[in-house]
């Protein structure tokens, strides 16, 4: 995935149909197993209530991994038009669950698809996204003397500072996104930027963008 929208902060909103309650909580998650014990809190919260249907999706380890559950609605009710949402939205590292306090009056399959789907679209509309591309973080040694027009490079060039550390060099990290790493290299071995030495390259997800809602 090379990139992807999650959220800054956990919310939750509720709707009303037909006298049955349904709460709507969000998370940010970074992993599967994190996932289902958040699940297990909103399950302890709301222990009174009829149902907790959930979708997820996650980066785990750098697999995609996805699971919904009706938690005993019909089948395809819920959990599944709940992630259908999550995965229009290309929404990820993202946890809701929709709990259900049941009214007494019967929906039926499309209202319950209705009903999940409103209560997941309402949550999505409280939080703040976070755009997350595809990215590697480089550290590496400079020269003092070199500090001015390393930053300099980096403001000009889309790269991120992330830390620096004022040592007998100076450790820089530094992050971008993927179609920029080759050209930073290139420019290293032409010298178009000074450097001592590239201490560690790994792949990760930047923050590149937030957008109140999508």
């Amino acid at each position: 995935m090379d990139e992807y929208y999650t959220i800054l902060k956990e919310e939750t909103s509720e709707i009303v149909e037909k006298k049955s309650k349904f709460i709507a909580d969000i998370f940010c998650i970074n992993s599967a197993e994190e996932a289902e014990e958040k699940v297990k809190i909103i399950k302890k919260k709301y222990y009174d209530a009829k149902h907790h249907c959930i979708a997820y999706r996650v980066m785990d380890n750098d697999r995609l991994v996805e699971r919904a559950s009706d938690d005993g609605e019909p089948s395809g009710t819920a959990g599944a038009p709940m992630l259908k949402i999550l995965q229009k939205k290309n929404l990820c590292n993202i946890l809701v669950v929709v709990t259900r306090y049941f009214g007494g009056i019967l929906l039926g399959t499309g209202g319950l698809v209705r009903a999940y789907s409103e209560a997941t679209q309402k949550v999505l509309e409280q939080v703040e996204f976070v755009k997350k591309v595809s990215g590697v973080e480089i550290s590496l040694k400079i020269d003092y003397s070199n500090l001015a027009n390393f930053k300099y490079y980096c403001k000009n060039n889309d790269i991120e500072i992330t830390n620096i550390e004022y040592l007998d060099d100076i450790d820089i990290k530094i992050e971008m996104v993927n179609n920029r790493k080759n050209t930073f290299l290139e420019d290293i071995n032409n010298k178009k930027v000074e450097i001592k030495e590239i201490q560690g390259l790994q792949g990760k997800y930047i923050n590149k963008t937030v957008e109140k809602n999508k």
